[in-house]
């Protein structure tokens, strides 16, 4: 097979798990800061540690994703970033603004630490807001118009509950005590958010796209694809009556939440892929025409194929050095 036409496909693949690693692992992080807002200022020393020694290195998967974008198919990064310009800054305020409030928040006096965890808060809210509406506009093909801005913007709202999901997940497993008890029901109403957008979604999409709607719903494609929707539903119900029951004693089961809210994720993620390959802009530019010229890609492959172990080396050994039940905030 050509260069020509694999590479592509390889870059497409590597820049798909990087934003997938990033919607999960950045995502549970902004989850836990949206939800500070509806916790003490004591409850929130805790929630900040459970994410600290992790959160910073979750946004290298976004770096990632965007450089990839970049440098293997330039064409595209072109058309998406222009549509997508305001978002994207917005976003990038409101992530610039979680690190600058993370760290201030622990030099701050008394008086203005509250100050620093609301702009926490905000920028959390802010950045995921901004996510869920370019995912919508993804979705619509920068249409622009009156629905496709009221999509984004229930999108945007979805988008919030499903980072909520794996934040209040992310507590269960990290927390205990009241804290736990509150995370477990705010992870329930939030896994019925999240599926509601992901329903809102798999609506939009085949409706916005003959091509898409062709994939889905013609046979045998239908009944090779069926397994998806059914099996998100079962983890949205078993996710449901899981957290019925916890917190178990021993903290049993603590760690399901969190696991079923990535498996959603994984079916929805799987459901977009297949709809728009191998489309880069929605019925518009295909991965082949997008993409650099095979030499250069050829040795960008090799300096992702360098950086990658010690992207996922790294964040495998933060997570099983500070695995386990989160303890007194410290600032050292």
């Amino acid at each position: 097979m050509e260069q020509a036409v694999w590479l592509p496909v390889v870059f497409a693949i590597l820049m798909g798990v990087s934003m997938f690693a990033y919607v999960i692992l950045d995502g549970y992080d902004l989850g836990v800061g949206i939800l500070m807002g509806r916790c003490e200022d004591s409850d929130r020393d805790v929630m900040i540690a459970s994410i600290g020694p992790f959160w910073d290195a979750n946004e290298t998967w976004l770096v990632l994703g965007v450089g990839l974008l970049l440098v293997a198919f330039p064409a595209a990064h072109g058309i998406i970033l222009t549509a997508l310009y305001l978002p994207v800054a917005l976003m990038l305020c409101g992530l610039i603004l979680r690190g600058v409030s993370f760290d201030f928040r622990a030099k701050a006096q008394d008086s203005h630490k509250r100050l620093w965890d609301r702009l926490f808060i905000g920028g959390s809210l802010l950045a995921t807001l901004c996510q869920g509406y370019m995912l919508a506009q993804y979705i619509v093909g920068f249409e622009g118009g009156l629905s496709s801005i009221v999509f984004g913007l229930v999108a945007g709202l979805c988008m919030v509950a499903g980072y909520c999901l794996v934040g209040g997940a992310w507590l269960i497993m990290k927390t205990e005590g009241d804290l736990q008890r509150r995370a477990v029901r705010w992870t329930r109403v939030a896994l019925w958010g999240t599926a509601g957008g992901m329903a809102l979604v798999s609506l939009i999409t085949p409706l916005v796209s003959e091509r898409i709607f062709g994939k889905w719903f013609t046979m045998p494609e239908f009944l090779y694809l069926l397994p998806i929707p059914v099996l998100s539903a079962v983890v949205v119900l078993g996710l449901d009556r899981i957290l019925r029951r916890l917190p178990m004693p021993q903290d049993k089961y603590a760690w399901v939440p969190f696991a079923g809210s990535a498996a959603l994720y994984v079916f929805g993620f799987l459901g977009l892929a297949y709809s728009f390959f191998p489309y880069v802009v929605p019925e518009r530019l295909t991965i082949w025409q997008a993409a650099s010229a095979p030499e250069s890609l050829l040795i960008i492959l090799v300096g992702a194929l360098f950086v990658l172990p010690f992207i996922i080396g790294y964040t495998l050994y933060a997570y099983r050095v500070f695995w386990g039940k989160v303890r007194e905030l410290r600032y050292y």
